[in-house]
C-alpha cells in the first residue's frame, strides 16, 4: 500500500519536474545519482527475493503430491499473493519511490493502487484462514479430519480472492475513500499516484481488515500454544511410562503439528510487525490533516511489502521439507520423471 507524491510543484524553471512539458507537474526527486543507483540495486534485490522465494513455494507445493493438503493449499495461496505483489506491484512502486514520479498514467495508477489493496486484504485473510486451520488441526483434530477437506478449502480460496478483488477495486474505482476530502487533493500535481482514506474510512478499514482479524488470529495462536503445551506434557509422561511403539509414532505426529503451529505463528508475527505501523498512520493521518510526510508513508509501505519477502525465508528456515525441496532444485532432481511422487518427509522423521 502506498500514499505518496503529495508535493506540488514550484515556479522555478530550473526545478526538475516529472513532466517538464506539462504545467503543474510534480517535482522529481533530486537525490544524487549514486544514491539512486544504490537504492535501485537494493530494492531490485528485495523484489527478486520476493519473486523467487514465493515462486519456489508455489512450485514445491504444486509439484509434490505429498504436499497437497488443506493447510498447504492456504500456504500456496498466500505465496501466490506475495509473488503477485513482487512481480506486478513492487517494481512500479520502486520507480515511483526513487524518482518521486508516476510515469505510467492515471488509469494504471488506479489499477496499481487497487491491486495493492487487494493483495493486502488477501494476505490478511489467508493468514486468518491458516490460523483457523491450525487451530482446528491441533485443538480439535477429530473435527478437523472430517470437516476440513481440499474441496472446502478450495472454495474458501475462491471466495477470498473474489472478496479481495471486490474490496480493492471497489474502493479505488468508487472513490468512497475520498468522500468529504475531495477538495484537499483537487490540486494534486501531475505525475503522482497515491490514495488516502478519510477519517471514517481510515478507522473502519484499519479495524475491519487488520486490528480485529489480527486480534482473533493472535487469540487462536495463544490457544494453540496452550493446547500444544498440554499435549507435550502428556507425551513426555507417556514416554516416561515406556508405552507401546505406536505411541511414539503419535508423539512424532504431535511434534510436527506443534512445530507447524509455531512456524505459522511466526509468519503471523512478522505480518503484524510489518503492517502495524502502516495501519496506525493510516488511522492517525486524517486527524492530522494529512500532514504526515510522504517519505514516512513510503518507508511504511516498503516495510509492509517486506512481509512478502520474509514469508518464504521463514518457510525455508523452519520447514525441513522446504530445505529439502530447495536442494532438489539445485541438484536438478525435481526435473526427473516421477519426482512428484518422492517422499518429501523421508529425512524429517
Amino acid at each position: 500500500m502506498e500514499v505518496l507524491g503529495r508535493n506540488l510543484t514550484g515556479d522555478s524553471a530550473e526545478t526538475p519536474y516529472c513532466f517538464p512539458q506539462v504545467k503543474g507537474s510534480c517535482l522529481r526527486s533530486q537525490t544524487l545519482i549514486l544514491i539512486k543507483v544504490a537504492v535501485y540495486i537494493f530494492v531490485t534485490f528485495i523484489i527478486l527475493m520476493t519473486i523467487c522465494g514465493n515462486l519456489l513455494v508455489i512450485i514445491s507445493i504444486s509439484h509434490f503430491r505429498q504436499l497437497h493438503s488443506p493447510t498447504n493449499l492456504l500456504v500456496l495461496s498466500l505465496a501466490f499473493t506475495d509473488w503477485f505483489l513482487g512481480g506486478f506491484v513492487m517494481p512500479y512502486s520502486m520507480i515511483r519511490s526513487v524518482e518521486n514520479c508516476w510515469y505510467f498514467g492515471e488509469t494504471f495508477c488506479k489499477i496499481h493502487s487497487s491491486l495493492d489493496i487487494t493483495l493486502g486484504i488477501a494476505s490478511l485473510l489467508y493468514l486468518g484462514l491458516i490460523s483457523v486451520d491450525r487451530y482446528l488441526a491441533i485443538c480439535k483434530p477429530l473435527q478437523y479430519r472430517t470437516s476440513v477437506t481440499m474441496h472446502k478449502v478450495a472454495a474458501l480460496v475462491g471466495i477470498t480472492w473474489m472478496f479481495s478483488f471486490a474490496s480493492g477495486f471497489g474502493v479505488i474505482l468508487s472513490e468512497i475513500n475520498l468522500v468529504g476530502i475531495e477538495e484537499l487533493f483537487i490540486n494534486s500535481c501531475t505525475g503522482t499516484c497515491f490514495y488516502v482514506f478519510n477519517k471514517q474510512g481510515g478507522v473502519i478499514a484499519s479495524f475491519v481488515t487488520f486490528f480485529i482479524p489480527g486480534t482473533v488470529m493472535t487469540g487462536l495462536y495463544m490457544k494453540i500454544f496452550h493446547v500444544a503445551k498440554l499435549q507435550a506434557r502428556k507425551i513426555n509422561f507417556s514416554m516416561a511410562m515406556t508405552r507401546a511403539l505406536h505411541e511414539k509414532k503419535d508423539c512424532t505426529s504431535e511434534q510436527k503439528e506443534r512445530k507447524a503451529a509455531k512456524t505459522l505463528s511466526i509468519v503471523l508475527g512478522v505480518f503484524l510487525l510489518c503492517w502495524l505501523p502502516f495501519f496506525l498512520v493510516l488511522i492517525v493521518d486524517p486527524f492530522l490533516d494529512f500532514s504526515t510526510p510522504a517519505v514516512v508513508f513510503d518507508a511504511l509501505s516498503w516495510l509492509a511489502y517486506f512481509n512478502s519477502t520474509c514469508n518464504p525465508l521463514i518457510y525455508g528456515f523452519f520447514y525441513p521439507w522446504f530445505r529439502k525441496v530447495f536442494k532438489m532444485f539445485l541438484s536438478g532432481q525435481i526435473f526427473q520423471n516421477g519426482s512428484s511422487l518422492l517422499n518429501i518427509y523421508a529425512e524429517n522423521k
